[in-house]
């Protein structure tokens, strides 16, 4: 195991450790209170760090190629990457970004824990359990999942930082390589990532079966004058959205909404039969049946009946 110390107020030798420790960064802001601590404590793949600036500073970063979880104690972080504004404050852990892509943000007299360790103990982590899926595995989001989550995450982190990497005497290898695949699991578990994904697509396309396709067809049809989308579909057929699109791809040949606006077209070519042209206009008609812009709702109608709204208005009966 390897441990190291920085103990600095100049910003200068700031920057330059931090550049050397973790990627090259630019460090900004002319603080007053420049005093900058850290311990790095490394073993084989997994580096746990303790950090404290005193003072506010913004950072610009180019990507690390590892995992790198942050964990608040005090103080707040706001990633700026990409024009966002999202604050960490005290007892969150998130990733600071993946590990291919540069990162940017600010922190305000913080003191934190940076845990790293190499992108692919994820994929060898999400074999061993029920969630491996094709390709290199990633996490897809920076906060987990909820507090639970987030929770464990943190307790685990902390685990490393003060038991496993704590010496001396060194760590065992075996041990430090155990507890790597560990943390790379419970953040599997707390973060969004391609393994969840491939799990609800599995879902979904479980569900897309035709006893959803009837549920959601009846829906529509029972419904269709009223201003319902998607999700309420969705909820109606008890799946969720994309379940219910993987149902119509697989057993028809239109989506959920197509449905709906044949459904709508059908309705208002009933009505534009049977309606009163001296009393009734195609927009009145059009926009009961949710087709706000008439022209487009003539286009779709000629397209499907081979002739205008007006010419059936006119011709009823």
């Amino acid at each position: 195991m390897q441990t190291e110390r920085f103990d600095s107020s100049s910003l200068e030798a700031t920057e330059e450790f931090l550049s050397r420790a973790y990627t090259p960064m630019r460090i900004g802001g002319q603080p007053n209170d420049t005093h900058t601590r850290i311990v790095r404590n490394a073993a084989e793949g997994l580096i746990v760090d303790r950090l404290a600036f005193g003072y506010t500073m913004s950072y610009t970063a180019n990507p690390l190629g590892l995992v790198c979880l942050i964990t608040v104690h005090s103080g707040t972080m706001v990633d700026t990457t990409d024009g966002r504004s999202d604050v960490y404050g005290p007892g969150e852990t998130f990733l600071i970004a993946p590990p291919d892509r540069p990162y940017t943000g600010a922190l305000h007299s913080a003191r934190y824990t940076i845990t790293m360790f190499d992108p692919t103990v994820l994929g060898t982590a999400a074999a061993v359990g029920s969630h491996a899926a094709p390709g290199p595995v990633r996490l897809t989001g920076q906060r987990a999942l909820d507090g639970g989550a987030n929770r464990r995450l943190g307790s685990t982190i902390a685990f490393l930082r003060d038991q496993v990497l704590t010496g001396p005497p060194a760590p065992d290898p075996l041990v430090v390589a155990t507890a790597t695949q560990h943390l790379a699991a419970v953040a599997l578990a707390a973060f969004p990532s391609t393994t969840h994904q491939e799990e609800l697509h599995r879902i979904d396309s479980r569900d897309a079966h035709t006893d959803t396709l009837h549920r959601a067809r009846t829906f529509i049809e029972e419904n269709a004058h009223r201003a319902i989308g998607l999700s309420d579909i969705a909820a109606a057929a008890f799946v969720t959205p994309r379940a219910v699109q993987y149902a119509f791809n697989r057993h028809t040949d239109t989506s959920p909404l197509g449905y709906l606006r044949h459904v709508r077209l059908t309705r208002a070519h009933h009505e534009l039969k049977t309606a009163d042209p001296s009393t009734s206009s195609v927009t009145q008609i059009a926009a009961r049946w949710g087709f706000a812009h008439v022209g487009r709702f003539a286009a779709a109608y000629r397209q499907l009946y081979g002739t205008t709204p007006a010419t059936t208005l006119r011709t009823r009966g």
